[in-house]
């Protein structure tokens, strides 16, 4: 029975959401007293005033959830994009507790999302692995926050038990000058915004996120360098402003509208997302296999081809790891065609010794 009567004191028993709970009502004279007091528990209990999550493991993925997402939007730049994630996370994990979901389980998640398409008609693609990798990431760290709360012992998404799917790392794309000089030139009309928008990118390795929240007390004329805020690893950096970026920025500078560079005139906003205008330009300008990314990896590129150190170039681009900077150190087709040159002469200035060698 939910209520009972042992040694002439009142308990209740109660079980919710699989965890049983046993409590002594002293002030109760009568059963309906007991009843009464176990009512006002059990309402309690599932309004939050009591922690569910008195014995590890037992909060549930939802309410973890929630935790992550206030985390996620004073701590994090993809915030936006985190909220996205949660859906897709919660619609599979919400009714979990964090001790139930195992390596096993999020195997399944990872085959249930391998499944699905994305689009719809046959326009429909298969999700990426990156695109379930960062999903995964988020699972990974959402649990780590459990942990360093003592709401869980272990991840059961460590990357020791969860392995990331292969992804396609052979995609290689960066603007060479003439596409540079093309893309620039389309920057017309509707799209002229976009101009100094590009030039930014290409000549500070900025992200797209750093750049549109670009401000202009962060913007030293002056002295040549921008402060860039808001970092992905929350670490301020400093970047020189090139002649040619300065050149643009004087130009903004005259027409001030917001507190952001790159403000929208119609709105007085700053623009949010470039998903309609660049790929515009591209296709204008006759660029395939480009997003706007690859114009900060186009800059680390010329960076490391132009002989400048990785130590430079790794706080440039705000790396917290110098391993991540050294992918940008592969060599550029004309790098490849120099060294080519180069073996060609050497062979030929070889072949000329070994003449002068056999005349004698």
């Amino acid at each position: 029975m939910p209520v009972y009567q042992q040694n002439g004191r009142w308990y209740f028993k109660i079980q919710i959401r699989g965890k049983r709970y046993n409590r002594a009502v002293p002030e109760a004279t009568s059963k309906t007293k007991a009843e009464q007091a176990e009512a006002v528990f059990k309402g309690e209990l599932l309004q939050g005033r009591y922690n569910l999550a008195e014995n590890k493991g037992e909060l549930l993925f939802e309410k973890l959830a929630e935790i992550y997402l206030d985390y996620s939007k004073t701590t994090k730049l993809s915030y936006k994009s985190d909220v996205s994630t949660l859906k897709k996370l919660q619609a599979f994990f919400n009714g979990k507790r964090l001790n139930e979901i195992s390596p096993i389980l999020i195997e399944s998640y990872r085959s249930m999302r391998k499944k699905q398409k994305k689009g719809s008609g046959e326009k429909a693609k298969t999700l990426k692995n990156s695109t379930i990798n960062r999903e995964v990431e988020v699972l990974r760290k959402m649990l780590n926050i459990a942990i360093d709360n003592n709401w869980l012992d272990n991840n059961p998404c460590s990357s020791k038990r969860i392995r990331p799917l292969r992804e396609d790392r052979n995609r290689e794309r960066f603007l060479n000058p003439e596409e540079e000089a093309t893309l620039i030139e389309k920057c017309v009309g509707e799209f002229s915004y976009m101009r100094p928008i590009i030039i930014t990118a290409l000549n500070t390795a900025m992200r797209k996120g750093e750049i549109l929240n670009l401000t202009w007390k962060n913007v030293n004329l002056d002295r040549n360098f921008i402060t860039v805020t808001k970092t992905k690893s929350g670490q301020d950096r400093y970047i020189p402003i090139s002649p040619i970026l300065r050149k643009e920025l004087l130009q903004l500078n005259k027409n001030v509208i917001s507190d952001y560079v790159f403000t929208n005139p119609e709105t007085k906003n700053p623009y949010h997302d470039l998903k309609r205008s660049f790929p515009s330009i591209c296709k204008k300008a006759e660029i395939e296999g480009i997003v706007f990314h690859d114009l900060r990896h186009t800059a680390a590129t010329r960076m490391v081809a132009c002989g400048v150190d990785l130590v430079t170039v790794k706080d440039i681009l705000g790396h917290s790891d110098i391993k991540t900077t050294m992918r940008y150190s592969h060599p550029v087709p004309e790098n490849k065609l120099e060294a080519i040159k180069k073996l060609s002469e050497y062979s030929k200035q070889n072949q000329k010794s070994e003449k002068v060698i056999n005349l004698r």
